[in-house]
């Protein structure tokens, strides 16, 4: 037993379970064409729904979430679950509305599809801004979130003698080189692989954490067992466990009418036009693989709360960490869930967890870094640059681009620390270009006689006027708090929405309707409305128990 409570176990378990999943998708790629275009960037288009449904789910949950998500809910309440349980009905317009045109006409990238409809200029300039957007941001943010959750849990920096700035830059770098080593050399296929296989052990790990924590909370606050943790929360302070937030509530908690609105959006963007996550489902053997897929992640992501928000707030209650929290200062909302996991986790399941932290990092970070690999490959060399080459160059092309943009993200990584509360800040910023992302897809799918030069105009008014506004920073009338970013972006999207509708109706410009080419099975999943309906009634269900009319009450 005492073997089972020491280092090298965790050490061992660790690396067993890291390289177990390493060994399982090279078999499963074994043998795949990996030189072509389709084989390299689509999986050779035979993702089935299961595996598309657990990539979706890892390429969006990463340490980022975790750590972030989770030290939201301990500042300040459930209300941040609306991230989680509202990507189910966004899931739903994925499966239902987008994914179905992305099929039909065979697209591989977000640009491309903006050429097919706008023109080449278009593709360029989101392909770029893109590109940017991922290497200097999101990789970054992915890396150093996830070094963060593993210093404060195994305390590299104590064992080593260094600084923690030092430790956390050390694990960027190495975090950084496995994951690119998935993205780069196995392709999409490999990164699903993987994905999913992790899928299951953040399931398994993710889902013991708040079990773990109410009996550690009974335990310290005189209690026994879950059920006595889960009720000193509800007796003490009942407020913690409202996902209802005021309108006018300080972020990082999310103001009730944003679940509508602003925040609606934002996840329509993140799961219906982003390339990272679409490129997933365009990979679906059939149009009813992809729906499967993008269906059975919503009902993944309606649960997320349980791990992503729960663990924070419950992280709020517990004394046995509440110094090691105030130590952190300005960072304390992103050391929350490390102490916490640091003091709940089982020394013989330490390493297995650690495990399925570090896949859920690599996850992330070889899913976005292959997509900008893809679109630097196809919508800027191939579509641009060098449009004649044989499919290998364009291959060789985004492998040596995916080690230079790795090598730029693991030299960024350490800095992100500057930023206070790890997910507001990714979230806020990657709004300079999600939103105009978003209304130009829909742009093209729904509104077919706008000019071509619509989306440049919107773009450019969106960054302006946003910049005014996160410039200005405007305060609530009623507390002086700053007003949430999302209230932005629900102006914004309605504004660029009805623009885009009014030229539509007064365009006298032939409608786009250009011929199917894809390539896959379009028959939809016959049971996917008797799911969406479960999906909505659970979604219903969970802000009705976790509102003042229900525990919070």
């Amino acid at each position: 037993m005492s073997f089972l409570n020491s280092t090298a176990w965790v050490i061992i378990t660790f690396l067993f379970f890291t390289a177990l999943v390493a060994v399982i998708s090279a078999w499963k790629t074994k043998g795949d064409n990996l030189e072509s275009t389709n084989g390299y960037f689509l999986a050779g288009n035979g993702l089935p729904g299961i595996v598309i449904a657990g990539s979706l789910l890892l390429t969006n949950l990463s340490a980022e979430q975790l750590v972030g998500t989770n030290g939201q809910g301990w500042a300040t309440n459930m209300s941040p679950m609306a991230f989680e349980v509202g990507s189910l009905f966004t899931l739903f317009a994925l499966a239902y509305f987008f994914l179905p045109t992305y099929l039909r006409y065979g697209v591989t990238t977000m640009p491309e599809l903006m050429e097919a409809r706008f023109d080449r200029t278009t593709r360029l300039i989101f392909s770029v801004l893109t590109v940017i957007m991922y290497s200097i941001l999101n990789l970054p943010v992915i890396l150093y979130s996830g070094a963060v959750a593993f210093e404060r849990i195994f305390d590299f920096s104590g064992s080593l003698g260094i600084s923690r700035f030092m430790a956390v830059a050390i694990l960027c770098v190495i975090i950084g080189i496995i994951g690119a080593c998935y993205a780069i050399f196995g392709g999409l296929k490999a990164v699903a692989v993987s994905d999913t296989i992790n899928g299951v052990g953040l399931l398994i790990g993710g889902l013991m954490v708040p079990f773990l924590a109410l009996a550690m909370l009974a335990k310290e606050t005189g209690g026994s067992g879950i059920i006595d943790g889960f009720m000193y929360m509800v007796q003490t302070e009942p407020s913690k466990l409202n996902a209802w937030a005021p309108w006018d509530a300080a972020q990082p908690a999310l103001p009730w009418p944003l679940i509508f609105t602003g925040m609606f959006f934002y996840n329509l963007f993140a799961w219906c036009t982003h390339q990272s996550f679409v490129q997933r489902t365009l990979a679906a053997k059939s149009l009813a693989e992809g729906q499967k897929g993008a269906i059975f992640c919503g009902f993944l992501k309606s649960i997320g709360f349980f791990y992503l928000v729960l663990p924070g707030v419950i992280a709020y209650f517990l004394p046995s960490i509440q110094d090691t929290i105030a130590a952190a200062g300005s960072n304390a909302i992103d050391v929350a869930y490390p102490a916490l996991i640091a003091a709940i986790i089982p020394k013989p399941v330490l390493g297995f967890f650690a495990a399925v932290l570090f896949g859920a990092i690599l996850s992330s970070f070889n899913s976005v870094l292959n997509s900008a690999s893809t679109m630097f490959a196809l919508d800027i060399v191939k579509a641009i640059i060098k449009p004649d080459q044989p499919e290998v160059y364009y291959v060789k092309i985004a492998k040596r681009f995916g080690t230079l943009v790795a090598a730029i993200a693991i030299c960024i990584s350490p800095f992100i620390a500057y930023a206070n509360g790890i997910t507001t800040f990714l979230n806020s910023m990657m709004q300079f270009l999600g939103l105009p992302i978003l209304t130009t897809i829909m742009g093209a799918i729904f509104f077919k006689r706008v000019p071509n030069w619509t989306p440049k105009v919107v773009t450019a008014f969106h960054i302006v006027v946003y910049a005014l506004f996160l410039l200005i920073s405007p305060s609530y009338p009623t507390n002086g708090e700053p007003v949430h970013y999302l209230y932005a972006m629900a102006v914004l999207f309605v504004v660029e929405i009805v623009f885009y509708a009014v030229l539509n109706h007064t365009s006298t410009a032939e409608e786009w309707n250009p011929p199917a080419t894809g390539t896959v099975d379009m028959t939809p999943w016959k049971y996917r409305h008797v799911v969406c309906i479960i999906g909505a009634v659970l979604a219903v269900a969970l802000y009705i128990f976790f509102s003042p009319i229900g525990i919070a009450g």
